[in-house]
């Protein structure tokens, strides 16, 4: 039977209803709590809590959704207060409105802590910890102080408790100025003295340069703020205090991010446990833990290259005791409560789940609800990564997932098409996971390879750095070259590749399809197009001048932004493509794909044009993500030739 065409259990609605992960888990008293996406329920994030008897339940109804909008990509939302009286409370962000509430499980509906802001839901609040005295939470406030995107300051505030800012913003204490651009939430050492943060300016991201601040507490306030670590050149993923009162904090300054113990008072540091291993990531989200510090000094880690796995580190002697179990991929949302520690991980044959290590046996559980396959895993890839070569004899990281079907084979001699897939940031990587978007393909008899091209994290920072100034080359060449070994050695059919990426991965398929001739077709999803107007005002605050970075200041090279730009390298394209767009997007305004589509226009390029109302940056609802999937088979199934599966609505391609 032709690759593409062989029958698939694996729909488009199994598959966008399995769409998302658990994120931000927590502990409220006895309980394990933690985030999870409802994409059949018009996409919204509720709270999960499992309780001592071992059942799982959802903590708020429909339409609660439990996600904050700070810096568009959001951050940790929720945090659990524990009552002096007894009991605990839960305060979370809700998207609609972004107002923290304010809810005691089980009882009443929650209330709000915090007002609306003047410019609609121009108030944020992410990262919320409990305060001192537990009757305020501190957090991350975002605060729109006109109707651009840039015209924004941030702060670390103190909320209370008793509801008295729920209509009177003087009533939220500001702990910091607003003198650094960007702000993690804070961190409060073991006895209540001092807290610590992360921060940092434009023209940086994250990844780029952090500041790690310590200041002292004295009636609630901070004083004494000051710089222990990091700067424009040394990037400080996250900090946490350790039971003795010394910080723990993840630095890059050796090129790789790896744990440190700091002194508070003298800011002398030593690394824990160095190695040419990532023991972070990118700070995307505010809130991401990529460690979490135990009562008796060890300390829990994720770490690897190219992806992360669970370890427990011992600090008096930096070994690492991996956990055990056949999760082989966590996510930086690591959470401890005494001997436990609580994490989301996922393996090439299972999905996230929410995972429990038990540090004194070594031994790990799933703790959510008890997984069921939703189809037979025979039907499941077997990935495998691999090392490219690039231009110059540069490393290129994949992951491949070839076509697999247990009851079907291709003709002799047949090789399959694929898809070469551009991963989004541009500063991120890929997860070689079960993801039944992939399986929806790989079932049909259609490859999937996931590139992390130069500028990929996961594998140090000079990796990382070989996209300083050369996006829309590096990113482009990397793909290409991947795309070029999968056709040359028969693993792939040269006549029927695609590319395929979202947000930065989106440029890098328009890029593609503009300059090379490799691809037979491309699915482009919520993208950068134009590096012009994404420059000036066309996106938000925090990518703002991500591309300076990426590209180069633009008062210096503004034709570079012009030349790098697909839009304005559109007459190059001449292979069908599909474009797909949330018309909610505010990192990538459909103005971006709008611009594109008028450029072709009339040209005699086959391609179609979807649009999602409701739909932000990446999408969330079912019925989405599942036309999206069709619409992307239907691409491949008119021009690779194969014959549409019976159903598959068609997709129009105009020229």
């Amino acid at each position: 039977m032709p690759h593409g065409s062989w029958p698939s259990p694996v729909t488009a609605e199994l598959a966008a209803a399995h769409d998302g992960r658990p994120d931000h888990v927590g502990t409220v008293g006895e309980e394990i709590w933690w985030i999870a996406p409802r994409p059949t329920e018009a996409g919204r994030q509720t709270l999960i809590r499992r309780l001592p008897d071992g059942s799982v339940r959802p903590a708020l109804p429909a339409p609660w959704n439990v996600r904050t909008r700070l810096n568009e990509y959001g951050g940790r939302p929720w945090t659990a207060v524990t009552r002096p009286g007894g009991g605990s409370l839960v305060v979370f962000a809700h998207y609609a409105d972004q107002r923290l509430y304010a809810w005691e499980p089980d009882g009443a509906a929650p209330r709000p802590l915090t007002p609306l802001g003047p410019h609609g839901a121009g108030l944020r609040w992410a990262d919320p910890v409990p305060a001192p005295g537990h009757d305020e939470v501190w957090c991350v406030l975002e605060e729109f102080t006109g109707p651009a995107p840039t015209d924004v300051r941030r702060v670390i505030a103190a909320v209370p408790l008793d509801g008295s800012a729920a209509e009177d913003r003087t009533a939220v204490r500001e702990l910091t100025d607003d003198r650094h651009r960007f702000l993690t939430g804070p961190r409060l050492s073991p006895d209540g003295s001092r807290a610590a943060w992360l921060a940092w300016d434009h023209p940086r991201m994250p990844w780029d340069g952090t500041e790690l601040l310590t200041a002292r507490l004295r009636q609630g306030a901070f004083t004494d703020i000051r710089t222990l670590m990091g700067g424009p050149h040394e990037s400080v993923a996250q900090t946490e205090w350790a039971p003795d009162g010394s910080l723990l904090a993840l630095s890059d300054r050796t090129g790789w991010w790896n744990p440190y113990r700091i002194d508070p008072d003298t800011g002398h540091s030593v690394n824990l446990c160095e190695r040419q291993e990532e023991f972070a990531g990118p700070l995307w989200k505010t809130g991401h833990r990529w460690l979490a510090a135990l009562p008796d000094g060890l300390i829990a880690v994720l770490y690897g290259r190219g992806g992360q796995r669970l370890a427990v580190l011992d600090p008096a002697t930096g070994t690492l005791a991996d956990a055990e179990g056949p999760w082989t991929e966590w996510t930086a949302t690591l959470a401890a409560d005494g001997s436990r520690v609580f994490g989301v991980a996922a393996g090439p044959d299972r999905p996230h789940q929410v995972v429990e290590l038990d540090t004194r046996t070594g031994r790990t559980r799933a703790v959510d609800a008890p997984h069921t396959d939703p189809v037979d895993p025979a039907y499941y890839p077997r990935p495998h990564t691999r090392t490219f070569t690039g231009p110059g004899g540069r490393e290129i990281h994949a992951h491949l997932y070839p076509p697999h079907n247990p009851h079907c084979r291709a003709p002799e001699g047949e090789p399959p098409p694929y898809v070469i897939r551009a991963h989004g940031g541009p500063t991120g990587r890929c997860e070689a996971v079960l993801d039944l978007e992939t399986v929806y393909f790989t079932s049909r008899g259609i490859g999937i390879a996931d590139v992390d091209y130069g500028g990929s994290t996961g594998y140090g920072r000079a990796y990382r750095e070989r996209l300083r100034e050369q996006w829309g080359l590096v990113d482009v060449q990397d793909c290409a070259a991947v795309a070029d070994a999968l056709a040359a050695e028969g693993t792939a059919d040269p006549a029927r590749l695609a590319i395929r990426g979202g947000s930065a991965g989106g440029w890098t398929t328009a890029a593609s399809l503009a300059t090379t001739r490799r691809y037979a077709c491309g699915t482009i999803l919520y993208p950068v197009l134009d590096a012009l107007t994404w420059a000036r005002g066309g996106t938000h605050d925090l990518e703002s001048r991500y591309l300076e970075s990426l590209i180069g200041p633009l008062a210096e090279v503004p034709d570079r932004y012009r030349n790098r730009s697909p839009l304005h390298r559109a007459s190059g394209i001449s292979a069908p493509f599909l474009l797909l767009q949330g018309l909610d997007d505010r990192i990538c305004p459909p103005l971006q794909s709008e611009l594109l589509v008028r450029e072709v226009a009339g040209r005699g390029v086959p391609h179609a044009y979807l649009t999602f109302e409701d739909e932000a940056h990446g999408f969330r609802r079912a019925e989405t993500v599942a036309r999206a999937l069709q619409a992307e088979l239907s691409l491949y199934s008119q021009v690779f030739g194969f014959p549409a599966e019976p159903g598959l609505p068609t997709l129009k391609l105009v020229r």
